[in-house]
């Protein structure tokens, strides 16, 4: 076994209960991301949670946003300009249907990332290392504040 498989494997298991099954690490039962959306209608991620906040909607295609430039990067293709004030100032009301999508595309980002790091990644490279850190952090952050919005939008 090489030195970077445990934090490969330690990472896989930390990106597993962010998104998708909580194993005890650092949430409660039932609280992951897709856990936590799928808890959500349209019509309350369509509620900006603020009089200067954004809506659900909008956290969550950040999320995917980070995500798809984070994978590119760790891919090697780092050239993209990105424009992170977008998504917050043009995202509001969403139907049903947009919700929807908006969570099948975080999915479908989320599982490009642990294609990525189920590849030759080269993890011997601090600038690797931290971005995989940086995505489950950040995820974790905005998973932390969706969960705090619900505490608003379902008293």
């Amino acid at each position: 076994m090489t030195n970077e498989q445990p934090f490969l494997k330690a990472s896989l298991q930390l990106l597993e209960e962010t998104f998708e099954n909580v194993q005890g690490y650092y949430l409660d039962k039932n609280t992951s991301l897709f856990e936590t959306l799928a808890t959500i209608s349209a019509a309350e991620a369509s509620i900006p949670v603020g009089k200067n906040c954004a809506n659900l909607a909008a956290q969550v295609k950040h999320i995917s946003l980070y995500l798809d430039v984070l994978e590119k990067s760790l891919r090697g293709n780092d050239s993209q300009q990105v424009d992170w004030g977008e998504i917050w100032l043009t995202t509001s009301e969403v139907d049903e249907g947009e919700w929807q999508a908006i969570i099948t595309d975080l999915r479908l980002k989320y599982k490009g990332v642990l294609a990525t790091l189920n590849t030759d990644l080269d993890l011997t490279n601090d600038e690797n290392l931290a971005m995989i850190m940086a995505i489950i952090a950040h995820t974790a952050y905005h998973l932390g504040e969706i969960r705090q919005a619900l505490c608003v939008l379902k008293p």
